[in-house]
C-alpha cells in the first residue's frame, strides 16, 4: 500500500485559505474606496501616499516606452520637416543662380553705361545668342542685325575692351569675328612708347603683336588701343596689355572678358568709309597716287605757234622718228 505525504494532505486547504484571502482583502480595498467618509478618504490619501512613491521601479518601464513613441513622432516630424526644407532650398538655389545672373547682366549693362568713348561714336547693345568659338574660328552672334542699321566692319566692345567686328549682317542678327579669331588683323598703338604693331589672332586667348617699329620700346604692362590707320576701325579702343609669352613673343592680355560675353556694344561708325566685302576683316592699304598734271585745254589752244620753222628738240625728234617707225611696222 503506498504511502501518502504530508505536504499533499495541506497543499489543497492552503490554496483555499490564499485564494479567500485575496477575495476578502481585493473586497475590501473594493470597500475601502467606495465608502465616501472624510476619515476614510483621509486614510485612502494616507495610503496612497505611503504605497504609490515606492512602486517608482514599476513606472520606469512605461515612462521609457512613452519616451520612445514621442521620440518616434518626434523624429518622423523633424524628417518631414527635414524634406520639406531641402525642397525649399532646391527652390531658393533656383532663384539664387537667377538672381546671381541677373545681378551679373545688370552689373554689364551698368559697366556699359559708365564706359566713356569718343562723343561722336554712338552705339546700339546687343545680347549674344550664340558662342561659336572653336579651335578654327572664333566668333559670336548677337541679336541685332540691319534692320537696327548694322553695318559691316563695325566695332564692338563689351564694359571695358575691344571685342571684334562685325562680319555678316542678316536682318535680325550680326555676326562678330573676335580678335582671338585667326582672321584677325587689327593695326593698334602701343602706349605710352607710342609704337605701332599689327594685331594677330591665333585663336588663343592671348592674340600676338607682329610688325613693331621697335621691340626695344615696348614693356609688358603697356596699354593697347587701336590705331585707327586707314579709317577702319575708331582709335583709341582700348585692347589689353602687353605681355610677353615663354617663348619671347609679345601678346596682349584682353581687357574684355571673352569667357563671359553676354552683352556687346556695336559702335557706329558712320563717318567710316563701309566695308562692301563682308570677309576682309582689313581695308586695302591706301596707296600714295602719283600726283596729276592739270593740263589747260584752253591756253595750249591759244598759245602762238613754235617758231623756229618747226624744229623740235631732240627728245621730241626721237619720240616722232620711234612713233613713224612703229606706224609703219603696224601698216600692212
Amino acid at each position: 500500500m503506498a504511502r501518502v505525504r504530508p505536504s499533499e494532505d495541506y497543499s489543497r486547504p492552503l490554496r483555499r485559505l490564499l485564494v479567500v484571502l485575496l477575495v476578502l482583502l481585493l473586497f475590501g480595498i473594493f470597500m475601502l474606496w467606495r465608502i465616501d467618509s472624510p476619515r476614510v478618504e483621509r486614510f485612502r490619501a494616507a495610503l496612497v501616499d505611503a504605497v504609490v512613491p515606492n512602486m517608482e521601479w514599476a513606472l520606469v518601464p512605461v515612462r521609457r516606452a512613452a519616451g520612445m513613441v514621442e521620440d518616434f513622432q518626434s523624429y518622423n516630424r523633424i524628417y518631414e520637416q527635414n524634406q520639406e526644407l531641402k525642397r525649399e532650398l532646391q527652390k531658393m538655389s533656383a532663384w539664387k543662380e537667377a538672381a546671381r545672373q541677373l545681378g551679373e547682366q545688370n552689373a554689364r549693362l551698368l559697366d556699359l553705361n559708365k564706359v566713356r568713348l569718343d562723343p561722336k561714336l554712338t552705339w546700339v547693345t546687343g545680347q549674344v545668342l550664340a558662342d561659336s568659338g572653336s579651335p578654327f574660328r572664333q566668333s559670336v552672334l548677337l541679336n541685332v542685325g540691319a534692320r537696327d542699321g548694322i553695318r559691316d566692319g563695325w566695332a564692338t566692345m563689351d564694359g571695358l575692351g575691344f571685342v571684334g567686328r562685325i562680319s555678316g549682317v542678316g536682318p535680325r542678327t550680326s555676326r562678330v569675328i573676335l580678335l582671338t579669331d585667326t582672321n584677325s588683323r587689327v593695326p593698334v598703338t602701343v602706349q605710352p612708347s607710342g609704337q605701332k604693331a599689327l594685331l594677330s589672332g591665333d585663336n588663343s586667348a592671348m592674340p600676338i603683336l607682329e610688325f613693331i617699329e621697335d621691340t626695344d620700346e615696348i614693356a609688358p604692362g603697356d596699354r593697347v588701343v587701336t590705331a585707327g590707320d586707314g579709317g577702319v576701325l575708331p582709335a583709341g579702343l582700348l585692347v589689353g596689355q602687353v605681355v610677353r609669352d615663354t617663348d619671347r613673343r609679345l601678346r596682349v592680355v584682353m581687357s574684355a572678358e571673352y569667357q563671359r560675353l553676354e552683352f556687346l556694344r556695336v559702335l557706329r561708325s558712320h563717318e567710316l568709309e563701309p566695308i562692301t566685302d563682308p570677309g576682309a576683316l582689313i581695308a586695302p592699304p591706301l596707296l600714295p597716287s602719283a600726283p596729276e598734271v592739270a593740263v589747260d585745254g584752253e591756253g595750249e589752244a591759244a598759245a602762238p605757234p613754235v617758231q623756229g620753222g618747226g624744229d623740235v628738240g631732240e627728245e621730241g625728234s626721237g619720240a616722232a622718228e620711234a612713233g613713224d617707225e612703229a606706224a609703219g611696222e603696224a601698216s600692212p
